[in-house]
């Protein structure tokens, strides 16, 4: 459409659909042709004209390609939702693929592809047999990328019809752009078929290197990729292949560079000659440079390529190390990716330089940045013995500084050094002793304690330091307990005197009685056990001679690093993972047939699922018994949350600790009745003071439902609540509002909470561990239970329509069963309602011989969305509950959520 036509998008008069329909229709073809720019105005901006297929289709016969290019583009749109409508146009497109303008016939042909309905595709073939022989090449080239688009709606068909085979043929075609799409297509079908489509042999190698020189940009990255793909049958032929490819690393184009690259890698593992791997090397570095001068993102994904290169071929850039110092104006995620390379490149030659420029970034305001650059001075050091000296000396002069966090940093990399060069460096201690007052984090706190612990007896007043640590003992961080629980005990051993007794003491007591970490306590319980049954067994088990650390600058597995190198200049290689840990190709669905039952017709009724479900031809029953309840039971969307006043920042580490900084103080604050909360902390535990909580959905916001409970003889007063790393990053989104609590009084109180602000690691896990403190009683620990439902959100209902088209799409590995066998649905209404109220919305019902099949959709922040499928026989026990869903490792999270609705 032209500059002009923006008009066409203006709101028309009333009765829009029949005047389009009358002007499609029109004996002119200037007003036919407007007619048909206002369907697709309309249909752009997401109004349903799918009303008048029949007209627009009427529209193609005409000459003027314009208009042929917009009704086609409506077919495209509108083709799927009406299959037997599309019929009409088929003709058309048979005819316009013989029509003499080679335009028209490619445009036919590209577009009968593109319209993914079965019907049309059986009259595709023979349009698109002949066009693989089209005298022009325009047309050639466009179906072949056609053969690729019905091989994924079809792929016996393709089979069956010879289409490989005359793929194949194209690869010897005397045009470069045939060429490139035909290796284009042939590369998308292998990638989706098990068995060996597409190999080059010694005849198409010759025809591919040819065609590279000659087509476009984008032709010579598909002839690469597939070039890279290829092994060669001994050194020669790969010298000769690389000797062709290697004029491509002087093209313009990032992508062309790095496939050039990423060929040439592939093949000197088989090139034997030093000298040509040399030269080699030397030919890689300039164009890999060059990238470095353009824009931020591309200089972003040209490191992040770049560092997967230097792990397998460092030498390629061993002499490029200035070009990765940064810049006072890099985006900080090149900075960080520039000192990554650097580390890898650091070696006993340019290490004077690198240390220069780590410590001119230590002194920089970005503190990410900052803790980057000391951490990389202490991996040079680790990676280079005999740069060791020169590292701490420059880590000394930053300590020198006093600024506190570049303190802290340089301790941590200190405590490596010394693991990595036992008995060498010692002399520093004094200087690191300096410091102690500063330390506020628990991994800088932990490698002091370990240093002292460590040398104990060449430190004279070892004992005195320990002893200003263990005055907060019990409220330090856990792995500050474990590192002054060990540093303690090597104390004792090395200098069994009366202040260390004393202090084992207390710390042992600390480390069973008084906390309720099992990790701290089963390790104090072992060190009880060996110190009052064998001291020398002790000592032999903890002043035992630890294994040196080695360099962590090369952290890819080899075989890992093997697949990432197949796939350079991808987004397997921006990522540093696998394709397939963050790509799934779907797989095309079985169509099925317009009296089907919705959503399927199977037996059983769970084997096969929604997993087959309808296409979009057939649509769900509207018989009394599947009037959607949403409409009718679904309560009115909730207003909108207020927003929480700030986030709290994650100052836990990985395990639960306290702090009073941490609490973020807050406007919001709730109190609430209702039913009785479950007892998290009972009072013979929590030393009178019971707890109990519960999470919970109210007015579209999440609140940790609390009550305490004073059965103490004191009153309790300055509560604060702290939540650990957990699965949904749940925190507290502003500070726990509890009076003074006498003896004998209770309160509940709502507490505001935010999500995704203190993530942890591994896979969904319902486990919520909360910590709890006043100031009369120690830190309470105790665990909760994570319900799914209550992070089920306003907006996720879906139309039937919409519903179907996700299951389908979803692959068939996505959906997860799940039998409830003790649970009975005694009501569908009751149940149904129940379900209604935790946002989880009713699609529609049917029969499946004596059951009852209910379909609901439901979602989760973040956009993830749930299909759930229930089936029961209202009144006698037993539910099946299959789900599909974009993210199936929740399923298991799911379940519990379900089985405690249903339960209810």
């Amino acid at each position: 459409m032209s500059g002009h036509d923006s008009k066409y998008f203006s709101t028309t008069k009333k009765g829009e659909i029949p005047e389009l329909k009358e002007e499609l229709n029109s004996q002119y073809k200037d007003k036919r042709k407007d007619a048909v720019k206002k369907v697709i105005a309309a249909m752009t901006v997401g109004k349903d004209v799918s009303s008048l297929f029949t007209d627009v289709v009427n529209c193609m016969q005409t000459e003027n390609l314009e208009l042929k290019k917009l009704v086609y583009l409506y077919l495209i749109n509108y083709a799927k939702s009406q299959p037997d409508l599309a019929i009409l146009a088929v003709n058309t497109f048979v005819k316009d693929s013989q029509d003499p303008n080679p335009l028209i016939r490619a445009l036919a042909v590209r577009t009968m592809g593109c319209i993914r309905v079965d019907k049309i595709t059986e009259y595709l073939c023979d349009p698109l047999q002949r066009c693989l022989k089209d005298d022009d090449p325009y047309v050639r080239k466009t179906a072949a990328i056609c053969v690729a688009k019905l091989y994924d709606i079809n792929a016996e068909l393709v089979e069956d019809r010879g289409f490989l085979e005359s793929l194949k043929d194209l690869i010897s075609d005397n045009n470069p752009m045939v060429v490139a799409n035909a290796v284009a297509a042939l590369a998308e079908i292998q990638e989706n078929s098990t068995r060996p489509i597409f190999e080059i042999t010694s005849h198409t190698l010759s025809k591919l290197l040819t065609a590279l020189n000659e087509c476009t940009e984008w032709g010579q990255v598909f002839i690469l990729d597939a070039l890279s793909r290829y092994k060669a049958a001994d050194a020669r032929e790969a010298e000769n292949i690389v000797e062709r490819v290697t004029p491509r690393l002087q093209h313009a184009n990032c992508a062309v560079v790095l496939s050039a690259v990423k060929m040439i890698l592939q093949q000197m593992e088989l090139i034997t000659s030093t000298d040509v791997v040399r030269n080699l090397c030397k030919k890689m570095a300039p164009p890999l440079v060059t990238l470095l001068s353009a824009e931020p993102e591309i200089q972003y994904v040209a490191l992040r390529n770049i560092n997967l290169i230097v792990q397998r071929r460092p030498t390629i850039l061993a002499h490029e190390i200035k070009v990765f110092f940064c810049k006072y104006n890099d985006p900080i995620y090149v900075k960080m990716e520039k000192l990554e390379i650097m580390i890898k490149l650091a070696s006993d030659r340019n290490i004077d330089q690198v240390l220069l420029e780590f410590k001119e970034y230590a002194t920089e305001v970005d503190v990410d940045f900052v803790r980057k650059a000391v951490r990389a001075i202490g991996r040079c050091a680790i990676k280079l013995e005999r740069a060791a000296e020169r590292c701490i000396s420059v880590l000394l002069e930053l300590i020198k500084i006093k600024v506190n966090y570049v303190v802290q940093e340089a301790i941590i990399v200190i405590k490596d050094i010394f693991r990595r060069y036992p008995n060498t460096y010692e002399s520093i201690i004094a200087t690191l002793c300096e410091s102690l007052d500063t330390l506020d984090e628990p991994e800088a706190k932990a490698s002091m304690i370990w240093i002292i612990g460590e040398y104990a007896e060449r430190i004279d007043n070892a004992d005195e330091l320990l002893e200003s640590f263990l005055e907060s003992f019990p409220e330090e961080p856990p792995q500050v307990q474990l590192q002054l629980l060990t540093a303690t005990v090597k104390l004792f051993l090395k200098k069994p005197t009366e202040g260390p007794q004393q202090m084992i003491q207390v710390v042992l007591n600390n480390a069973t009685v008084e906390t309720d970490n099992p990790d701290l306590r089963d390790r104090a319980y072992i060190y009880w056990r060996l110190l009052s049954t064998d001291p020398e067994a002790a000592k032999d088990v903890v002043l035992a001679e630890k294994p040196v650390i080695s360099d962590d600058s090369n952290q890819l597995d080899p075989s890992l690093l093997d697949e990432l190198l197949a796939n350079i200049a991808t987004l397997s290689s921006v990522y540093h993972k696998p394709p397939d840990t963050f790509v799934t190709r779907v797989k095309p669905a079985t169509q099925r047939t317009e009296d089907d039952e919705y959503p399927d017709g199977n037996e059983t009724g769970y084997a096969e699922s929604p997993a087959n479900a309808a296409d979009g031809g057939a649509s769900p029953p509207t018989s009394s018994s599947s009037v959607p309840y949403g409409a009718a039971r679904q309560p009115a969307p909730a207003p909108a949350a207020p927003a929480p006043v700030a986030p709290v920042p994650d100052l836990l580490g990985d395990l639960i600790g306290l702090d009073n900084n941490a609490i973020v103080p807050a406007d919001q604050h709730a109190t609430s009745s209702g039913p009785p909360l479950p007892i998290l902390l009972p009072a013979s535990t929590g030393q009178g003071l019971q707890i109990s909580a519960q999470l919970a959905r109210q007015d579209g916001q999440i609140f940790y439902s609390l009550q305490f409970e004073n059965n103490s003889q004191i009153t309790l007063d300055g509560f604060m609540i702290q939540f650990n790393k957990n699965s949904f990053g749940l925190a507290a989104a502003g500070s726990l509002q509890v009076p003074p609590l006498a003896p004998g009084a209770s309160r509940r109180t709502l507490l505001p909470m935010v999500l995704f602000q203190n993530m942890s690691a591994g896979p969904p896990s319902s486990l919520l561990q909360v910590a709890v403190k006043n100031n009369q009683q120690p830190v309470w620990y105790f665990n909760d239970k994570i319900l799914l439902h209550v992070f089920f959100t306003d907006d996720g209902r879906m139309e039937r329509t919409s519903f179907l088209e996700t299951w389908r799409s979803l692959p068939d590995s996505n959906e997860v069963l799940k039998e409830f066998p003790g649970i009975m649905v005694s009501s569908a209404e009751a149940t149904l309602d129940r379900l209604a109220a935790t946002n989880m919305f009713f699609i529609a019902k049917r029969k499946h011989a004596n059951q009852d099949v209910f379909y609901f959709s439901a979602k989760i922040p973040r956009g993830i969305p749930f299909l759930i499928e229930l089936t029961t026989v209202i009144g006698n026990p037993g539910v099946k509950c299959a789900i599909k869903t974009p993210n199936p490792e929740m399923a298991p999270l799911f379940f519990e959520a379900i089985e405690t609705l249903l339960k209810a």
